[in-house]
């Protein structure tokens, strides 16, 4: 479930239309916990709630509702890591899954590409948040996460060196606790919005994300999810026609 608005302004999002441009549908709390409801009723396996912060008190108001009358997915939250601890705790006891990104290290890179120049020195702290609340990853027997932490990283074309920045950082975890979140590089950027104003209007290359996996995989990140290059497409960016809202 994807929420209108975003802590972050990046200038290459794919979901734009929503984050930046106020795309979206006015619903009433009850209503939102009946689509919770209706999800899990159609076979979901989690509900996934895409930049939700901004909305927390309202969702959390659903989720009681939803609880009330039989909810019992997992809640994931789906965040761009941009965070405050104070934010984190706020969601304990209703976020089971926290899938989050760590975009970059670099602070003149973030403000370049986020308006976030702070974005490091205010993730690593939330991120750390999240791995304490979330604790280890607890699947069940089909496999399918229902508790933990999932960590991505998006690389990003001519910029490799903060992707090596951002995965010393992951590695320090996985080092320090090999279980306290499974990490996620990803090949999928695609040059939508205003990437193209930013230096960054093209696909990254094979040379680029293969660098950027092998030193993953040197720093021990092995266990997690690398991505095809073909998951860069624009097909795979949802349409936001409002359907099910």
């Amino acid at each position: 479930m994807f929420f209108s608005g975003c802590t972050l302004k990046c200038c290459f999002c794919q979901n734009y239309p929503i984050s930046a441009e106020g795309l979206g549908k006015e619903i009433s709390v009850e209503h939102l916990a009946e689509i919770f409801l209706n999800l899990q009723e159609q076979g979901a396996n989690n509900i996934n709630l895409v930049t939700p912060g901004q909305w927390r008190p309202w969702i959390i108001a659903a989720l009681d509702i939803a609880r009330a009358k039989g909810l019992h997915l997992p809640i994931v939250c789906n965040t761009g890591g941009y965070e405050t601890v104070e934010s984190v705790e706020a969601w304990r006891g209703y976020i089971d899954i926290w899938l989050a990104d760590l975009k970059y290290v670099s602070s003149a890179l973030s403000a370049e590409l986020s308006s976030a120049p702070d974005y490091f020195a205010q993730a690593k702290p939330a991120i750390e948040a999240m791995m304490a609340q979330a604790g280890h990853p607890v699947f069940n027997a089909e496999g399918i996460l229902q508790k933990g932490v999932i960590l991505r990283h998006l690389a990003l074309p001519g910029h490799v060196d903060d992707s090596f920045a951002v995965l010393d950082q992951m590695a320090a975890w996985n080092d320090a606790d090999p279980e306290c979140f499974i990490p996620s590089v990803m090949s999928q950027y695609t040059p939508f919005y205003k990437a193209a104003e930013h230096g960054i209007g093209r696909r990254i290359t094979t040379y680029e994300y293969r660098r950027v996996v092998n030193y993953a995989m040197d720093k021990g990140l092995a266990q997690g999810y690398m991505q095809q290059k073909s998951s860069a497409k624009e097909e795979y960016t949802p349409s936001f026609d409002l359907t099910g809202v």
